[in-house]
């Protein structure tokens, strides 16, 4: 369903706003929340909606002011860039529903302004604000008309063609459609009272209930005027087979996106990976010792932020790792920036945000920025600007008690460093085997441009400065 307004003194065609391109590689969002609805009047530069793309949660505002004419997407609808989303027009609106009906000649009822007893929507704490309009030449796809008498939701008017798959008639959510496989009610069947047209759980769980319970008006094919209701439709045939004992679960924007990245690079680019095993006591002391420094009041000194700079200190002394390989002109891209990666398992999927300039910073501040990009990413606040441009990336796979993996590059990257579980390990120490802290630390790169020696080379340096963090001062 489709929610407009008519304007008494429209003065020229409402301004269509499209769904921008707020990260790099961006190609879909999801509609999470609006905050207007049809009739509302908006400032330019104020939020009408919240969505979550592949990289983060966004919070959109409108470029311009006026009236809300038209939202054209309900809340949980997946949406492609350059799609018009919201229209704004000039003059003071008054709201009708315009839902594809069964023609421009059938009675409507009377408009009713919209005013300030409207509904409004749920609220929600602001997430990110401010982003780069696009302009995309995507034309928005056409959806299939609903059409039918009052009362009997879906039924094709006389000359309308049926579509052969009736679930893209139905909007909505995931957690609603769960919610429906689950009570075995045909969302087809179900009259949908949300705000823009969309079925909500109310409406599942009305049509799921015994008709004894339901309200005769509420219920699709009651007949006579006696309020006879017809009996519920039966439920689904349970799956046979393997399908019985299976649950399938809509990917997240991050899921999809992190799916799409990582095939392209696993098969896009020839990856070798190499290992080392190093005794890394001096690092954890090290460690110990900053954390009772008053320069770092205030941010987190783990083994992570010195693998960070031990990776810098290699990257100064190899610098031809700092770069990515150009397919289509057959070149080496070198990067005079280090923008320094660090992957993040966040509930909504995996990050890799990036701080710029890395080495550029002192220790206390690549630890404060650590720090930020870790609590972002973990609050769902991650700017788009931190997830794009990154050069190189760090994985701590050690804080899950793994000892090492084979880490897949980050597309557009040419190595990616694993940091291991640190324990204490049997290690022959100036001629004796006694406990140290040990690691294992794992380096994939991509062999297009960096090989073995080059790649064996970042490594070596990278244990070296963790075995002993005094090569920061003595070879920096």
């Amino acid at each position: 369903m489709t929610m407009t307004v008519t304007t008494t003194d429209l003065a020229a065609r409402p301004k269509e706003f499209r769904l921008p391109d707020v990260g790099e590689g961006l190609r879909e969002a999801e509609i999470v929340h609006w905050h207007v609805r049809p009739g509302d009047e908006v400032t330019d530069g104020q939020i009408v909606c919240e969505i979550e793309t592949a990289k983060a949660m966004v919070e959109l505002p409108v470029p311009f002011s006026g009236f809300v004419h038209e939202v054209r997407f309900p809340e949980g609808a997946t949406v492609d860039v350059g799609e018009v989303i919201v229209t704004v027009a000039d003059g003071r609106p008054t709201v009708r529903d315009t839902s594809p009906g069964p023609s421009s000649d059938t009675p409507t009822a009377a408009p009713q302004p919209a005013g300030p007893g409207a509904a409004p929507g749920p609220s929600r704490q602001p997430v990110l604000v401010g982003y780069g309009v696009a302009a995309s030449p995507t034309t928005r796809r056409r959806r299939t008309a609903r059409t039918g008498a009052p009362g009997a939701p879906g039924t094709p008017g006389p000359g309308t063609p049926v579509p052969t798959a009736a679930p893209s008639r139905t909007l909505a959510k995931p957690p609603v459609r769960k919610l429906a496989r689950d009570l075995g009610v045909d969302l087809a069947r179900v009259h949908p009272t949300g705000p823009y047209g969309d079925i909500t759980r109310e409406d599942v769980r009305a049509a799921g209930a015994p008709a004894t319970q339901r309200p005769t008006e509420q219920v699709p094919g009651s007949t006579g005027a006696s309020g006879t209701v017809a009996p519920p439709p039966p439920p689904p045939a349970a799956h046979g087979g393997d399908e019985a004992y299976e649950t399938r679960v809509p990917a997240t924007a991050v899921r999809k996106a992190t799916a799409r990245a990582m095939t392209a690079s696993a098969f896009g680019a020839p990856h070798v990976t190499e290992f080392v095993t190093v005794d890394v006591t001096r690092t954890v002391r090290l460690v110990e010792r900053l954390r009772k420094d008053r320069e770092f009041a205030g941010v987190r000194v783990t083994p992570l932020l010195l693998a960070l700079r031990a990776l810098l200190f290699a990257v100064r002394r190899n610098p031809a790792v700092n770069g990515s390989w150009d397919e289509e002109r057959q070149e080496i891209v070198l990067k005079h920036r280090v923008n320094l990666g660090v992957a993040a398992a966040t509930p909504r999927g995996l990050l890799v945000p990036n701080i710029k300039d890395a080495a550029s910073l002192t220790l206390p501040g690549l630890a404060a920025a650590l720090d930020r990009l870790v609590a972002t990413a973990r609050e769902g606040t991650t700017a788009p600007a931190d997830l794009r441009g990154g050069t190189l990336t760090v994985t701590n796979i050690g804080v899950f008690g793994i000892d090492t993996g084979t880490p897949i590059l980050n597309p557009g990257e040419a190595a990616i460093l694993a940091l291991g579980a640190i324990a204490p390990r049997p290690w022959v120490h100036r001629g004796k085997v006694v406990p140290r802290q040990v690691t294992t630390l794992a380096l994939s790169f991509d062999h297009r441009l960096v090989d073995g020696e080059l790649g064996s080379r970042v490594l070596a340096d990278v244990a070296a400065v963790l075995h002993d963090p005094r090569r920061l001062a003595t070879h920096g």
